[in-house]
């Protein structure tokens, strides 16, 4: 009897969860065809399938449903691109990766889009602002400073201000080809142009910060 007790709100945790995630992405793709301001909460419950009654049980209003894309979309981008063994040396191998998917997650139109949005009304939403900053750019930021700092202890590199180093780094492959897709200028590079930025970034960087270079 206690087994079946302690079994019994698995099920409804489950579902509870697939069931935020199916609003989520509803969501997502009302924010991604009309922007924050024209979609409403109605729009978000007819393209998650859920009634609107369900959809006030999870999220108050849509400012928090677009703050939790924000937070998860920053949290995977940080976990998988920004993944960094300090044990690992070969720093030209790793800032070529962590660049190259940095640089590509930005350009995605959905992501550009989200970044707009972000952008047009943190003025009034200054929450939803810092809530992108800190699990986005900082995450990334700090992860790449403590990998930095890591190869200056190991003595590959030689970088007086590791949290400077990689935000300039980051803003580095971003350059020519970031803000043409978020002004919708352009579309998104091609993996060549990609591939050509970040090793620009990535030589300029190591003829600034390798040891006894």
């Amino acid at each position: 009897m206690n087994v079946q007790a302690q079994l019994k709100p698995v099920p409804a945790v489950a579902e509870d969860s697939a069931k935020r995630r199916q609003i989520v992405q509803g969501a997502r793709e009302i924010f991604l065809a009309k922007g924050f301001d024209a979609a409403s909460m109605s729009d978000i419950a007819r393209a998650a399938g859920v009634s609107k009654g369900t959809l006030y049980v999870y999220f108050e209003n849509k400012e928090q449903l677009f703050q939790a894309i924000v937070h998860e979309e920053c949290l995977v981008h940080a976990e998988s691109a920004f993944d960094l063994d300090p044990s690992n040396h070969d720093v030209e191998t790793l800032l070529t990766r962590v660049g190259s998917a940095f640089l590509g997650f930005l350009c995605t139109p959905e992501k550009a889009s989200a970044l707009r949005t972000v952008i047009a009304i943190a003025d009034r939403m200054p929450e939803i602002g810092r809530v992108f900053y800190e699990t986005g750019p900082a995450v990334g930021i700090a992860k790449l400073a403590d990998y930095l700092q890591a190869q200056n202890e190991a003595g590959v590199l030689a970088v007086d201000d590791c949290t400077v180093a990689a935000a300039q780094f980051l803003d580095a492959c971003q350059s020519t080809l970031f803000k043409p897709v978020l002004f919708n200028f352009s579309a998104p590079p091609q993996e060549d142009a990609i591939k050509h930025v970040v090793s620009v970034a990535v030589r300029t960087f190591l003829r600034a910060y390798r040891a006894n270079s």
